[in-house]
């Protein structure tokens, strides 16, 4: 079997390159045109055709030879075989104004398919079968639920656990956290904070001895409470206590020692813890 990629043929003059072309390469079609000194040459358009398009106008060039021309025509064809183009006519053209026609005739080329002929006439395969469907374990989705219900709970329990108490029901003293000792936060330049924490511990105190004078109310309120309750309780050194940190808090307070403060503060803190029992007599 003899494979023939290409036929090159000269048909009424004219000449077909590139030696192989295939489907979708830029041919080129040629003809030289013999013409007497100082007279032109025109070619016609070349129109579009089943299997065949013209892809620029067509061009004349001066041969190498005098008196000669080559007028060159691109296409490309989309199909593969022996094409036979119908090419425009032609015109030479004189300096006074004569024309001479000349047929354009054809032009006649092979060009060759790009699919290989393994695959031109394939075999018909046999149809897939069903694809099965991947069935994929719970078990991964059923233990990250779990795992997120766990997290969910113990954050919520976390979020709702009891407070911590100062002083416990019978009266003795429930140990705290330590904390930053008052003599750093004051070398801090921060007096405040020893202030507001002795007043939390105090009023803590204060509101497990006498529930009625628990933390929301004022510092008046809460000493007419404690007054109306306890009357044998040390009313004179709560009140001073209280408002001095009260100033000490708001920085109204000048000259105060606001370590001695808040110690006579956690003092009298234990003091209304210990007679937390009972009235004092």
């Amino acid at each position: 079997m003899i494979v023939l990629l290409l036929l090159l043929i000269q048909a009424d003059g004219w000449i077909a390159a590139p030696n192989q072309p295939t489907v979708g390469d830029t041919i080129r079609i040629e003809r030289t045109i013999t013409a007497p000194g100082g007279w032109r040459i025109r070619a016609g358009k070349l129109p579009s055709g089943s299997a065949t398009e013209p892809l620029t106008d067509a061009t004349v060039l001066a041969a190498s030879t005098p008196g000669q021309w080559i007028v060159r025509y691109a296409i490309v064809a989309w199909t593969p075989g022996l094409m036979t183009v119908d090419m425009p006519p032609l015109w030479r053209l004189g300096p006074d104004g004569t024309a001479d026609s000349l047929a354009g005739g054809t032009a006649t080329f092979r060009v060759a398919s790009v699919i290989p002929d393994s695959v031109k006439a394939p075999a018909p395969q046999p149809s897939l079968g069903p694809l099965r469907l991947q069935r994929e374990s719970i078990i991964p989705v059923v233990l990250a639920t779990l795992l997120a219900a766990g997290a969910l709970v113990i954050l919520i329990a976390w979020r709702r656990r009891s407070p911590k108490k100062v002083l416990a029901a019978g009266g003795a003293e429930v140990g705290l956290p330590p904390g930053v000792a008052d003599e750093r936060w004051l070398a801090a330049g921060e007096p405040k904070a020893v202030a507001a924490r002795a007043a939390y511990y105090l009023r803590i105190s204060v509101a497990h001895a006498v529930p009625e004078a628990h933390e929301a109310l004022s510092t008046s309120e809460c000493l007419a409470v404690v007054e109306r309750a306890k009357p044998n309780a040390p009313l004179r050194d709560l009140r001073e206590l209280l408002i001095a940190l009260d100033q000490i808090a708001f920085a109204t307070a000048h000259g105060l020692d606001v370590a001695a403060v808040a110690a006579r503060a956690r003092a009298l803190a234990r003091e209304f813890g210990g007679n937390s029992g009972g009235s004092t007599k």
